[in-house]
């Protein structure tokens, strides 16, 4: 394989990978923002005691003051999850707010089936081994150090494929990571 194709399937791989991650994220704030379902509490433990309002601090009880007049209708493990929410955003920086405000925009701009898509990505990472989760944030990683040129020129690569040649080009990089690991435990 010639070092332009190589390079190009890598770059589709970070592209994929990326917006797995993206997706991450946006299911996360938008479990904790939508309406209480099935979703937030299959994210959330099992065994959760109900959050007492009062145990909220003041700055989390303005965050959730929407939330107030159910508080106590709300299951434990949507009262936890919003409890944690409030207490990630409380502990992040302004930058850090803006891209979640991005994030949550953007998905919130998605459509239903879109969601569902996300929805069940996340699910597949969530079953991914320990090791390839870490090989999935690396390659983000990678990507995201792109200059920022670069990652919508490749974004826009992968959107414009027919989704046959992009199932095409993920089976071929499966493959090539196959081999890969093959020659790893070949080695002494």
């Amino acid at each position: 394989m010639n070092i332009e194709r190589r390079d190009a399937l890598r770059t589709l791989a970070f592209t994929v990978v990326a917006a797995g991650v993206f997706c991450t994220a946006a299911v996360r704030a938008a479990w904790a923002e939508d309406a209480p379902g099935p979703q937030a509490d299959a994210a959330a433990p099992v065994a959760a005691n109900p959050v007492p309002w009062s145990s909220l601090s003041t700055e989390q009880q303005r965050l959730l003051a929407r939330f107030e007049s159910n508080w106590d209708a709300l299951p434990a493990a949507r009262q936890n999850a919003l409890a944690r929410g409030s207490e990630r955003w409380l502990s992040m920086t302004p930058e850090q707010r803006a891209r979640a405000r991005a994030s949550f925009n953007r998905w919130r701009d998605l459509t239903p089936e879109q969601r569902a898509a996300v929805r069940e990505r996340w699910r597949q990472f969530q079953q991914l081994s320990p090791e390839e989760k870490a090989r999935v944030r690396r390659a983000f990683e990678r990507f995201q150090s792109l200059p920022p040129e670069r990652r919508r020129e490749l974004r826009h690569r992968w959107q414009r494929l027919p989704p046959d040649e992009r199932a095409r080009r993920l089976q071929q990089l499966r493959e090539m990571r196959e081999r890969r690991q093959q020659r790893m435990m070949q080695r002494p």
